[in-house]
């Protein structure tokens, strides 16, 4: 909401992913940590960070990935999935629609990921991993202070790591540097500057699985090493992200914030993967070819934020305030390349697929055959006020307009042909409104109701683009904290309604050879979330979530079948009362319910993930 409030005071459901549980679990880049989080399922059909593995909630792909409470713009979100969580000192994950601090996104979540901070005193670590599959890792997390008197801090995170896969040919190297300091200006000024950069090198990606039937139509029974990819495919991402803020304490009462990012990322992707429309021959092992292509691109982001934080007094009561505006804008241009099929010159059928080994045959030239270009420009103004008729109830109202602009170009060499195409949303409104009630000391009843307004790259049968997403999101839930505030329980129920989905129509391609789409209103997403978080004693930590969705269109026929209803999680650790309690266990289970292909030709049986780990502590310094 942009108002500081507790778990139990924010009218929607929030779950938190500490850097203990991140350690514990080993959870290195964000689609582990959507795994574990209550309500995110990945559906990976491909590698991760790629467009065939989104992550959902509430039966709807996550577009709103935010950087310390910032939304990320750009057209290709999915490349922030393979963010790495070194940099982070805790991921939040908000369900639902967030439009008041996000705006223009779809009610599924958004996934704030939260930089490490200076610390007061000075604190370092190292710790090193041995793995599966020749994997290896290093962490190095410095924080210190600069001066004598501490006004001036600085911290210092590096990681490296590098391994290969239970999947044939399959490799990743990944290296992360972050720096950041922190000064205190004034006693009433704190800035932070800082730099980060990560880069992400996978051999033998494959943006798909293996063909899954024979010919006549019985399904093949693959090891679960065997790889789709072709040897010589390759992702090449970078992160690097500048970043300013500036804290001002203008009273006791009213702090000013501003802050500036950068973000460049460079991703090539040469993509070889295998596929088959009619099944693959039994005696032979024919039927399949390889599909071969390269995505080159780099957005660049610049972002500008300003916020007001504040509270006043009225009817003997306090009440909150937040005042903002963002600007956001994001370019990209990139090569486009001859095709999936690379022309007459190369031919990518296989000769047998069991017998295949990748290396043939050899990677298509793919030449550019043109550019294309997408640039967003997003300027924003929002507030809310939290108004607290009683010491026992609070209502927040909230709205944001937004003015959006995408402005896509295409280049072609064989028509010597450039067309330009901008779309622009003005003066949209997403309003919010929120309502909390204490009925006891520790539980909290809660309402919220907000609008939903995305704009889409999907086209139509005649080429056009599909207008905006539209809809409603409205929860009602109730929140508990116990413990002295260190275990929250949660529960909520939803219901979202949407218009103008886009819903892709089987073998219907645009004119440019792009997937159809079609525009279906009257969709609907309704269900329920159980969670509980945090400290039961000193000595056990819990958490554990159980959620429900089922999403429909206007007829009642299920929607993204592909992905499970029903997911429940659970994840304990507990400090043994022996060995001066310096052994700690913990375990966890992850089960999620049938999925199914909208034909229910290939059907995934419901199964569960077992999660085990132990931690114990040598000296004071070893663990």
């Amino acid at each position: 909401t942009g108002l500081a409030l507790s778990l139990k005071e924010t009218p929607q459901s929030v779950s938190v992913m500490t850097r203990q549980q991140m350690s514990d679990q080993n959870l290195t880049q964000i689609t582990d940590v959507a795994n574990q989080v209550a309500g995110l399922t990945v559906s990976q059909s491909g590698n991760v960070g790629s467009d065939s593995s989104p992550i959902y909630a509430r039966g709807k792909s996550v577009d709103n990935y935010l950087l310390d409470g910032v939304k990320l713009l750009s057209t290709y979100s999915f490349i922030f999935q393979s963010q790495d969580t070194a940099l982070f000192d805790r991921i939040e994950v908000v369900r639902g629609s967030t439009g008041l601090m996000t705006g223009a996104g779809s009610a599924s979540a958004s996934i704030n990921m939260v930089r490490k901070k200076p610390l007061q005193d000075f604190k370092a670590s190292i710790s090193a991993d041995v793995g599966s599959w020749d994997t290896y890792r290093t962490d190095i997390d410095v924080s210190s202070p600069l001066n004598a008197s501490g006004s001036i801090r600085g911290r210092a995170v590096l990681a490296y790591q590098d391994g290969d896969s239970y999947i044939d040919r399959f490799s990743e190297e990944r290296k992360v540097a972050y720096g950041v300091v922190e000064a205190d200006l004034t006693d009433q000024t704190k800035s932070s500057l800082g730099v980060s950069y990560q880069k992400i090198d996978i051999s033998g990606i494959a943006r798909g699985g293996l063909p899954s039937f024979y010919s006549d139509g019985s399904l093949i029974n693959w090891s679960r090493s065997d790889s789709a990819a072709a040897s010589w495919t390759s992702s090449d991402r970078s992160t690097t992200a500048y970043f300013a803020d500036i804290d001002h304490q203008l009273n006791d009462r009213w702090k000013l914030k501003g802050a500036i990012s950068r973000t460049i990322t460079d991703s090539d992707e040469v993509v070889g993967y295998t596929y088959s429309r009619n099944g693959i021959d039994k005696a032979t092992g024919s039927g399949a070819m390889l599909y071969a292509t390269r995505w080159d691109y780099r957005p660049t982001q610049d972002l500008f934020n300003l916020t007001l934080n504040g509270s006043f007094d009225l009817f003997n009561q306090t009440h909150d305030v937040v005042l903002g505006t963002t600007y956001t804008k994001s370019e990209n241009k990139r090569p486009t390349y001859s095709g999936w099929n690379n022309g007459m010159s190369w031919v990518g059928d296989l000769d047998n697929i069991f017998t295949w080994n990748g290396a043939t045959p050899n990677r298509p030239a793919t030449q550019i055959d043109g550019w294309y270009s997408g640039d967003d420009r997003s300027q924003s103004i929002f507030g809310a006020v939290r108004l607290k008729p009683i010491d026992d109830l609070a209502i927040i109202l909230g709205t944001r307009v937004e003015d959006w602009e995408r402005v896509t170009g295409s280049y072609i060499t064989s028509t010597n042909k450039t067309t330009y195409t901008t779309r622009e949303e003005n003066g949209e409104v997403i309003p919010y409104i929120g309502v909390t009630y204490d009925f006891t000391d520790h539980w909290t009843a809660y309402a919220s109701y907000t609008n939903i307004f995305s704009p889409q790259d999907r086209k139509t049968i005649t080429g056009s683009y599909i207008d905006p997403l539209v809809g409603n999101s409205t929860e009602l839930g109730l929140k508990g904290e116990f413990f002295d505030n260190q275990l929250n329980i949660g529960a909520a129920i939803y219901q979202t309604q949407e218009d103008n989905k886009a819903i892709a129509i089987t073998n219907v391609f645009a004119p440019d050879g792009s997937q159809a789409y079609r525009a279906e209103s009257g969709t609907e997403s309704r269900g329920f979330e159980v969670e509980a978080t945090g400290r039961i004693t000193d000595v056990w930590q819990i958490s554990t979530s159980f959620t429900r969705n089922i999403s429909k269109d206007s007829k009642g026929d299920a929607l993204n079948t592909n992905i499970p209803n029903n997911t429940a999680k659970l994840f304990t650790t507990y400090t043994l009362p022996y060995f001066d309690e310096a052994l700690t266990v913990g375990g966890g289970i992850r089960w999620q319910n049938e999925i199914y292909s909208a034909d229910r030709k290939f059907t995934q049986s419901e199964y569960s993930v077992v999660d085990l780990m132990a931690r114990y502590k040598i000296t004071n310094n070893l663990t």
